[in-house]
């Protein structure tokens, strides 16, 4: 083993040979939070699930392994309260990994809190500008701090934008990230080559307005959530659904019937308080309890392409506030590539959603008027479409249809007469105040031990205890040292570790330096075999789809190199000899991503079945 090694590289990392890591929040307590060195396995998590019982409960059951639940498990794990966490797919395989991965206050959300003198939407935008920088520190590996460009073909389109965005600037106060400015049309070219120098309708851009965002690995950020609550005590799990309710003989909600997905075997899961955090499947749980129950949830579709990083900037943004049909797009880069979208529509709630022919052309038609090259749909690399679950308070009677666009992005969370807590709604940025009011929603039940005030806003995730911008130079140096002469030792493969991984990318290279994976898994990419058993083993990776799509990126960033990689994936997955892998049958279901066709038969093809032959056996049962 490497441990002698790796220890002045352990020292360098800030991570000591002890048994766990400790990570101060900053509270007011001062007190440190305990997480385990290592997660446990799947298994032992498994097996801690089972060991509940009426007499015996947990204090908090979590449905839904997504941000939203994965963040309330975190919350109350910290809070010493016992939790549970049960997740039906993957952690993050449904709305969670497929956002525009950015990390934002809402530009248009705060026109509308404007123009509709609208309080409720100024006060989102306030407490996401706020949880924006709480994230960017918590997450620092996985995030970073993003200059968009906002392009003015009207010279009223200057001060209108500007004054626009030096308003959500102050409303961040304290917590700005750093401030909006007009760029002259040459400096907004220097930041953007692509960007028109004429619009569709013949104006001549007269510059941008500058501002800032930040922006995430959405995928990799629930994975860490959802592994941080592990290390803080949580029993957390993938694959685990929920297919009925428990109730008392008083007709409260005491826990869950389930089913592990990968072993077919029931269990029962009993718990004082359960929360259900499915996003847009929360009526799917509701109605477990109540057949009756009026609907929670108005879903929206929002589709996104992949485009080669040369139609953007690989450090630069562009937002297009307003298209033909007044819609708003972003164009943004993203590990090397550039994704685009999103569209707003009314969709129903389904278990894959595709992004269709029509929302594709619109999103490539609409980013082709403000830019000086014609979008190519062959150049598409791949597409994603994630359901938004937008709250719709069962309580309150609508009065009619409204657009979807038009619903707030505020969170819900009601507790139902049967005692069971639902939270809808929300976004991504606002995950962690989201988790704080659920948990302090369970505790107001009274059903809940006292305990400490939530503690998770200055908590770092793993990974980024020790983070610093330098950490790649530190990757790159221990990698030439353990590795030399292997695709480890590249600039592209160690920004991409220390970016992944933080703090732990120490582990990755000691795997790949000790079991002889430095090998990359397919050409054009930084990834490298070692990840897929770090994967397997930290991350509770269980099938070559949650790998390429969620542990890395691949599935998302380019549909036919994961294709490619698929086979590689698989024989670095049987090498994993700890034992904590082996392979079984499966069919990973590839209906997600969506490959670029330029044949006769439309615009964009599902090309699912080579994909599905290829993925098919190949599932990897991690923590076993």
């Amino acid at each position: 083993m490497l441990s002698s090694r790796l220890a002045p590289w352990l020292g360098v990392l800030g991570l000591g040979a002890g048994g766990g890591i400790l990570l101060n929040t900053g509270g007011n307590d001062g007190e440190q939070i305990q997480l385990t060195a290592k997660v446990p396995t799947r298994g032992q998590q498994i097996s801690t699930l089972t060991s509940s019982s009426p007499t015996q409960p947990f204090d908090l059951l979590v449905i839904g392994g997504g941000a939203t639940g994965s963040g309330i498990a975190l919350d109350a794990a910290t809070r010493r309260l016992r939790t549970a966490l049960i997740e039906r797919e993957d952690f993050g395989s449904g709305t969670s990994s497929k956002s525009t991965k950015l990390v934002h206050g809402g530009v248009r959300y705060l026109e509308k809190a404007v123009f509709n003198l609208d309080y409720g939407q100024l006060k989102l935008v306030y407490e996401a500008l706020q949880e924006r920088k709480d994230l960017l520190d918590n997450a620092p590996h996985l995030t970073r701090t993003l200059p968009i460009l906002m392009p003015c073909y009207k010279w009223w389109e200057i001060p209108f934008y500007l004054s626009g965005l030096k308003m959500y600037d102050i409303i961040a106060g304290t917590k700005n990230l750093a401030w909006s400015k007009y760029l002259t049309p040459s400096e907004s070219h220097r930041r953007l080559p692509t960007l028109a120098e004429t619009n569709h309708a013949g104006k001549s851009l007269k510059g941008t307005v500058l501002y800032y965002d930040g922006q995430f690995d959405d995928a990799r950020l629930n994975v860490t959530l959802a592994t941080t609550a592990a290390a803080a005590g949580a029993a957390v799990a993938n694959y685990v659904e929920a297919v009925g309710l428990i109730k008392d003989t008083a007709g409260q909600v005491v826990g869950a019937h389930c089913i592990d997905k990968q072993t077919g075997k029931k269990l029962d899961v009993y718990a004082k308080v359960v929360v259900n955090a499915t996003g847009p499947y929360v009526d799917r749980i509701r109605q477990l309890a109540d057949k009756n129950t009026k609907k929670a949830v108005t879903a929206s579709s929002g589709a996104h392409v992949t485009l080669p990083e040369w139609y953007g900037s690989t450090a630069t943004g562009m937002i297009v506030p307003k298209t033909k049909d007044g819609r708003v797009v972003f164009m943004l880069p993203f590990q090397g590539h550039i994704i685009a979208g999103t569209t707003d529509s009314a969709c129903d709630v389904i278990d894959r959603p595709v992004a269709h022919a029509e929302e594709v052309k619109f999103i490539l038609d609409a980013i082709s008027d403000f830019l000086c090259i014609k979008v190519r749909e062959e150049d598409v690399l791949s597409t994603w479409s994630g359901i938004r679950p937008l709250a719709a308070d069962p309580t309150v009677e609508t009065g009619g249809s409204q657009s979807t666009s038009s619903i707030s992005r505020d969170h819900l969370i009601f507790t139902e007469p049967n005692g069971l807590i639902t939270i809808t709604g929300g976004k991504w940025t606002t995950y962690r105040r989201m988790a704080e009011d659920a948990v302090d929603t369970a505790l107001a039940t009274g059903k809940l031990p006292v305990t400490q005030p939530c503690r998770t806003s200055r908590l770092k995730l793993l990974g980024g205890q020790a983070y610093n911008p330098t950490l790649h130079t530190e990757v790159a140096q221990q990698a030439s040292t353990l590795l030399p002469s292997t695709a480890a030792c590249s600039p592209a493969t160690a920004r991409h570790l220390a970016s992944a991984y933080g703090d732990q990318a120490h582990e990755v290279l000691e795997l790949a330096a000790d079991e002889h994976l430095a090998g990359l898994l397919v050409p054009g990419h930084p990834y490298i075999e070692a990840e897929v058993v770090h994967a397997c083993r930290s991350e509770y990776c269980a099938s070559v789809e949650d790998f390429l799509a969620r542990r890395t990126r691949l599935a998302f960033l380019d549909s036919k190199a994961a294709e490619a990689a698929i086979p590689r994936v698989s024989s670095s997955s049987r090498s994993n000899s700890s034992g904590n892998s082996s392979i079984h049958s499966y069919h990973a279901s590839w209906q997600t991503f969506i490959i670029a066709s330029s044949g006769t038969n439309g615009f964009i093809q599902q090309q699912q079945s080579a994909m599905s032959r290829a993925s098919r056996g190949l599932l990897m049962t991690a923590h076993d």
